[in-house]
C-alpha cells in the first residue's frame, strides 16, 4: 500500500468504532442458502475465509494445499481479502490461477486511481514529462478542487471483472462452481450483509472496500464497506449452507507484544485486532470436533503488506501442510476428484454472445466514447482481453476515477455489456504545475515555474482547450485547441499560438562571451494521428516572427525574422516514470523546413532524442541519445542554434555554455534505488547514481567526429519528489572543470 493508504488506516479505525458502538446487538441472521447436492458417501464440506487485508492472501497458500490434497469445497463464505479470494475460487478458478493472479498486479497502482503511466494515453503522457508536480487540482467555477481521497479500485475491479467474467452470467451464487457467499456492512445503519446473489465482482468489491480508503459501493440503494467491521470470520454463514465440516482459516490480527507497538500503523492494528478478537473468539468456540481450523503464522505482516503476498501465500501452505493428516482424511480418490473438478470447470462456461451495449443512466455523458469504443464487440463472444485493451485506452485519457462493466441479461434472455462511468470528482478542468531549477553554487541560477489549465471533454470526442503559463528565465505563455476527429481513430487537429523568450550562449572563439535574448511570437496548425497509447504523427505549418539581441556580452548586430515552417513529427513513449524510468523508451524526433522571410535565411531542422531503460533487482541503466543538426541559414542565426552543457548534459561544463547549429550528446546512465518512499512526507523514492556523457556543439557537419567529443560524467544523490524529481550532483570534464548542482525537474 502506498504511504497515503497507511495514512488513511485512523480513519479505518473510526469508522470502526463507531460502527461497532452502534451495531453491537444488530447482527442480521444470515439468509437461508440453497444446499448444493454433494455425494452422499462423503460430508459437505465448507471453508471460511477471514479478512486480515495483505495478510488475507494466506488464503490462497491454504486452497493450493487443499487442491493438492484432492480435499473437495462445497461452500465458501468469506469477508474482505477472504471474499475475494473465496470469491476467485468459487469462480472455479484454482489456488495457483489465483496465486498467479495476484502475484500479476502491481498492488502500488492498486490503491491509486490513477492509470499506470503505461497506460495513460499518449497526449497525458506528454503533460507527464512537461508537468512534474504530482498533485491533481481541478478548477469547478472559481473554487480549486482536490481529489476526495478515497480510492475507487479501479484496477482491482477490473482484474476482478476479467477473472470471473466467464461465470458473470451467473447471478444465483448457489450457481457457481462453488456455493460462495460474501459479508459486507451497511454503512449507514452498520448492519452485516451478506451477498448471495447478484455481480460477483461487484459483492467481491464491496466485501473489501475499507472505509476511509476505497470508496463505498452503491448496491441497491445501500453504501456498503468492509464486511470485517460487523464479521471478520463468518463461521454462521457457512454453517447456514448446510455443511457438515468447516475449515476455518484466520488471518485476522492477534494482538502484538509491546515492543511491535511503536508505529501509528503497528497501535492502529493493535486496536483493531482488540474490537474483533473478542467475536472471532466466540466464533471459533462454535466449532465442533470435527471442524479444522488453520492458523497462518504471519508474524508482523500488516494488512497492507501487499508486496510481499507472495510471502504470505507461503505462510498459508505452510499452515495448511501443519493439519496435513486432518485435511487429508477428507480428500477424494483421484477418480472422484477429477469429477469434482469437472463439474467445476463446467460452469465456466464459453462466453455468450454480445448482443447489445448500453450505458447506465447516471453515466449518459459519456454514451457517445463508450457507444463509439465498445459497439464492435456487438455480435461478438466475450473477450476478456479486448474488453480490458479498450476499457485502459478509454480510462488512460484521464478523465473517468470509475469505468466499469457488467455482463447482463435483459428479459428477453438476451446477454449485453451494461457500463458505468463516473468523472474525476475535481473535474472537468485541470490544473498542473512543474518547476525546474538549476544551480552551480557559482552565482549561476535559471529557474522556471510554470501551470498549465486544462479545459476538458469540450464536447463527446474530448475535445481540449490548453493554456500554459510559464515565468522566470524563459518566460512563455500558450494556448492549443486539441480537436479529435474520432473517439476510434484519433485522427486530430491542433491549432495553437505561443509567446516567448529564451537565451542561447554567445560564443566566440569557443568560449562563453554573453547571451543572446531570442524573443518570438509562434502561431500555427497542426494535424495528426494518435496511434495507441505509445506514439503519434504529427504534421503542421507555423509562422514565426520575432528578434534576437545580445542581453549580456560583446555587442553584436540586433535582428529579425519572419518564417514560415512546416514539419513533421513523430513521437513513442513506453516509459513506466517520466522522472525515474526503470522500463520502456521513449523517441521524438523533427523534420522542419523553414521557408525565406524577413531578410533571413530559413533554415532546416532534423531533432533527435531517445531514451531505454532497463532494471533489474534494484538498479537500472539508461541509454540517452540527443542530436540536433540544421541546414542552410547563416552563422548568425543564432535562434536555431542548440545550447549543451549543465546536469546530465556534459555535466562538467557550466549549464547551457555552449550553442552551435550541430550538437549531439550521448549518455549512458546507471541508478540504484536506495529508498522505497514510506509514510513521512520526507521519505520518498531515492536513488544513488553516475553517468558517462560524450558530446559537443559544431559549427559544420564536417566537423563532427568522436574525436572531437568532451567526455564528461557525474555522481549524483536524486529523489522522486512530491513536486518532481530533485537532485544533488557533481559534474567532472575531461578539461579538468568541475561542476556542482542543485537540480529540480525533469532530466532524462
Amino acid at each position: 500500500m502506498t504511504g497515503a493508504g497507511k495514512r488513511l488506516l485512523p480513519l479505518y479505525l473510526m469508522a470502526a468504532l463507531q460502527v461497532l458502538a452502534a451495531t453491537a446487538s444488530a447482527q442480521d441472521a444470515p439468509g437461508d442458502g440453497v444446499t448444493i447436492a454433494t455425494p452422499a458417501a462423503r460430508p459437505r464440506i465448507g471453508l471460511v475465509l477471514s479478512g486480515g487485508g495483505a495478510r488475507g492472501a494466506t488464503h490462497i497458500g491454504v486452497l493450493k494445499m487443499l487442491d493438492q490434497l484432492h480435499v473437495p469445497v462445497d461452500v465458501i463464505a468469506g469477508t474482505s481479502m477472504g471474499a475475494v479470494v473465496g470469491g476467485l475460487y468459487a469462480s472455479g478458478l484454482s489456488g495457483a490461477e489465483i496465486e498467479q493472479a495476484m502475484a500479476s498486479i502491481d498492488w502500488q497502482a492498486a490503491f491509486r486511481d490513477r492509470p499506470p503511466r503505461t497506460q495513460l494515453d499518449y497526449r497525458r503522457k506528454e503533460e507527464d514529462r512537461e508537468y512534474l508536480v504530482n498533485l491533481p487540482l481541478g478548477l469547478q467555477g472559481r473554487r480549486l478542487v482536490i481529489p476526495k481521497g478515497l480510492v475507487q479500485g479501479q484496477m482491482l475491479t477490473e482484474t476482478l471483472r476479467q477473472l470471473t467474467l466467464p461465470v458473470a452470467r451467473i447471478t444465483d451464487f448457489d450457481q457457481l462452481p462453488t456455493q460462495f457467499r460474501a459479508v459486507a456492512t451497511n454503512l449507514e445503519n452498520g448492519a452485516r450483509r451478506v451477498l448471495g446473489a447478484g455481480d460477483l465482482t461487484t459483492a467481491m468489491r464491496a466485501s473489501m472496500s475499507v472505509p476511509g480508503l476505497f470508496a463505498p459501493v452503491d448496491l441497491h440503494g445501500e453504501l456498503l464497506v468492509d464486511g470485517g467491521l460487523t464479521d471478520n470470520l463468518p463461521i454462521d454463514v457457512a454453517r447456514s449452507l448446510g455443511v457438515d465440516i468447516l475449515i476455518v482459516v484466520d488471518a485476522g490480527f492477534p494482538l502484538q507484544p509491546r515492543k511491535s507497538l511503536n508505529s501509528l500503523p503497528g497501535i492502529t492494528n493493535q486496536m483493531l485486532s482488540i474490537l474483533m478478537r473478542k467475536d472471532i473468539e466466540r466464533d471459533l468456540a462454535t466449532l465442533g470436533p470435527k471442524d479444522i481450523v488453520v492458523s497462518p503464522q504471519l508474524g508482523d505482516f500488516s494488512s497492507y503488506d501487499f508486496p510481499e503476498i507472495m510471502k504470505i501465500v507461503h505462510a498459508g501452505e505452510a499452515a495448511a501442510q501443519a493439519v496435513q493428516p486432518r485435511l487429508a482424511s477428507l480428500a477424494l480418490s483421484d477418480a472422484d476428484y477429477a469429477r469434482y473438478q469437472l463439474a467445476r470447470s463446467q460452469a465456466r462456461s464459453a462466453p455468450p454472445l454480445v448482443e447489445f451495449v448500453r450505458v447506465s443512466p447516471d453515466s449518459k455523458n459519456y454514451q457517445r466514447p463508450i457507444d463509439d469504443m465498445f459497439d464492435q464487440f456487438q455480435g461478438q463472444p466475450v473477450d476478456a482481453d479486448a474488453l480490458k485493451a479498450q476499457v485502459d485506452a478509454l480510462y488512460g485519457r484521464g478523465d473517468l476515477e470509475m469505468l466499469d462493466y457488467r455482463l447482463v441479461q435483459d428479459p428477453p434472455g438476451r446477454f449485453g455489456l451494461d457500463f458505468a462511468a463516473r468523472r474525476n470528482s475535481w473535474g472537468p478542468n485541470y490544473l498542473r504545475f512543474g518547476i525546474a531549477l538549476q544551480d552551480d553554487f557559482k552565482g549561476q541560477t535559471s529557474f522556471n515555474a510554470a501551470g498549465r489549465l486544462d479545459f476538458t471533454e469540450l464536447n463527446s470526442l474530448g475535445a481540449e482547450s490548453v493554456w500554459d503559463l510559464q515565468v522566470g528565465t524563459s518566460p512563455m505563455l500558450s494556448t492549443e485547441l486539441y480537436l479529435p476527429l474520432s473517439n476510434v481513430t484519433r485522427y486530430f487537429i491542433a491549432p495553437h499560438a505561443d509567446v516567448e523568450s529564451h537565451d542561447i550562449a554567445q560564443i566566440v572563439d569557443q568560449r562563453q562571451v554573453g547571451d543572446f535574448r531570442i524573443s518570438s511570437v509562434d502561431y500555427g496548425i497542426d494535424f495528426g494521428r494518435e496511434f495507441g497509447n505509445w506514439g503519434e504523427l504529427r504534421v503542421g505549418t507555423l509562422e514565426s516572427h520575432g528578434s534576437s539581441h545580445v542581453d549580456l556580452g560583446e555587442s553584436a548586430p540586433a535582428s529579425t525574422f519572419s518564417v514560415a515552417q512546416v514539419f513533421t513529427r513523430f513521437g513513442y513513449d513506453s516509459l513506466n516514470s517520466a522522472n525515474f524510468p526503470s522500463s520502456g523508451q521513449a523517441l521524438t524526433a523533427q523534420v522542419s523546413v523553414e521557408g525565406n522571410g524577413g531578410g533571413e535565411q530559413g533554415t532546416d531542422l532534423f531533432t533527435l532524442d531517445w531514451r531505454v531503460a532497463h532494471s533489474w533487482a534494484r538498479n537500472t541503466v539508461v541509454a540517452w541519445l540527443t542530436a540536433g543538426s540544421t541546414i542552410g541559414g547563416s552563422e548568425t542565426n543564432v535562434r536555431t542554434f542548440f545550447p549543451l552543457g549543465g546536469f546530465l548534459n556534459l555535466s562538467g561544463v557550466p549549464a547551457q555554455s555552449l550553442a552551435g547549429p550541430q550538437y549531439a550528446i550521448g549518455r549512458l546512465i546507471y541508478l540504484r534505488k536506495v529508498g522505497n518512499g514510506g509514510e513521512g512526507i520526507l521519505d520518498v523514492p531515492a536513488y544513488i547514481g553516475t553517468s558517462v556523457e560524450a558530446g559537443n556543439v559544431w559549427s559544420s557537419r564536417s566537423d563532427i567526429s568522436f574525436g572531437s567529443t568532451r567526455k564528461d560524467f557525474s555522481v549524483f544523490f536524486g529523489a522522486d519528489t512530491y513536486i518532481g524529481p530533485a537532485y544533488l550532483a557533481v559534474g567532472y570534464d575531461e578539461s579538468g572543470s568541475t561542476a556542482f548542482y542543485l537540480f529540480l525537474g525533469r532530466s532524462f
